[in-house]
């Protein structure tokens, strides 16, 4: 909601709301929300006249994609994840193009319709000229010793959280380095909770802005499995152990995460059990360096780094 206005384009708010997975006074809402959000959809179309609607997921790109739809708009749908989202496979008949991230997606959609882009990143992952030795130096990390980064988003992960924490003195023990971003939620809470227990070697972090480096400077990365995640990951080719959050729409990350898994180009560690097996499991690959070179090559031939490329050529290609 700042970026976008900073950019010089406008937003137009929906009344949609997602639809809870439990009965509650927002599901018997839901249909009006429908109804009044699809005829505002009607509404800005008729006003802006787009020659093409982009529909990237979600709830909100529902209703602006049904009204595209009824007025024989171009659409062009992008998938993120390995499973399709409600609202694109509910709009996916009338879409012209389907741009997905993963192979296999015939699944859910018309395969004549389908083409593999992958997800957009940011500039700086792809075009990344950082070395191992810029990023310890960046972070303060000890150059002797592997580094383990843990990320778990801005705002944080609590299993993450929780599982370097209650294993912190194993960690110390093992001479590795730690580059922890805690996010912004669970910062000060995990500094409480390790007084006198900060190193050289263990860096819990509230946000890290240099995610280029942070990769760099990567042996091993442990992290949620959030498609855009995945894309950097990718990109950047280190191993990886993903603890997938249950906590999203129809498990959609433990799916992320097993596209990966089924391809030997990462290990997964369930977030019920992520705080007694992770910090093991991880410490044991950083042994393993003929595995971790495996999960390397297999991640990194993955990578789709023309996305942003390919998937705005589509749109310009309806367009015409």
């Amino acid at each position: 909601m700042t970026k976008v206005p900073q950019a010089g384009y406008e937003i137009i708010g929906l009344s949609i709301s997602g639809l809870q997975r439990r009965l509650t006074l927002e599901n018997l809402l839901f249909p009006l929300k429908v109804i009044s959000s699809y005829l505002a959809s009607l509404k800005i179309i008729r006003q802006f006249k787009p020659d093409v609607v982009v529909g990237f997921g979600g709830y909100a790109s529902s209703p602006i994609t049904m009204a595209a739809g009824r007025k024989r708009i171009p659409i062009l749908l992008q998938e993120q994840n390995s499973y399709a989202g409600l609202a694109n496979k509910t709009v996916a008949k009338r879409a012209s193009v389907i741009c997905v991230a993963y192979e296999n997606m015939e699944r859910y959609f018309e395969a004549a319709k389908i083409v593999l882009t992958g997800n957009p990143v940011r500039e700086k992952i792809i075009d990344s000229t950082a070395s191992k030795a810029d990023g310890l130096k960046d972070f303060r990390l000890l150059p002797e010793r592997k580094t383990i980064l843990v990320v778990g988003g801005s705002l944080g992960a609590r299993t993450l959280n929780e599982s370097v924490i209650q294993q912190v003195d194993k960690l110390l023990g093992a001479e590795v380095n730690v580059l922890w971003q805690t996010g912004s939620l669970y910062y000060k809470e995990m500094l409480e909770r390790m007084p006198g227990k900060g190193s050289d070697s263990l860096k819990p972090v509230e946000f890290i802005m240099e995610m280029d480096k942070a990769y760099a400077a990567a042996d091993l990365v442990i992290s949620r499995a959030g498609a855009l995640t995945i894309s950097e990951l990718c990109l950047a080719g280190k191993p990886v152990i993903f603890v997938p959050s249950p906590n999203v729409a129809e498990d959609h990350q433990t799916k992320n995460a097993m596209a990966l898994v089924e391809k030997e180009a990462a290990e997964i560690v369930r977030d019920n059990e992520a705080i007694e097996q992770l910090v093991d499991k991880a410490l044991d690959m950083l042994k393993d360096t003929d595995r971790m070179a495996v999960l390397s090559k297999n991640i990194k031939a993955m990578a789709l780094p023309n996305a942003t490329e390919s998937i705005a050529n589509k749109v310009l290609e309806l367009a015409k």
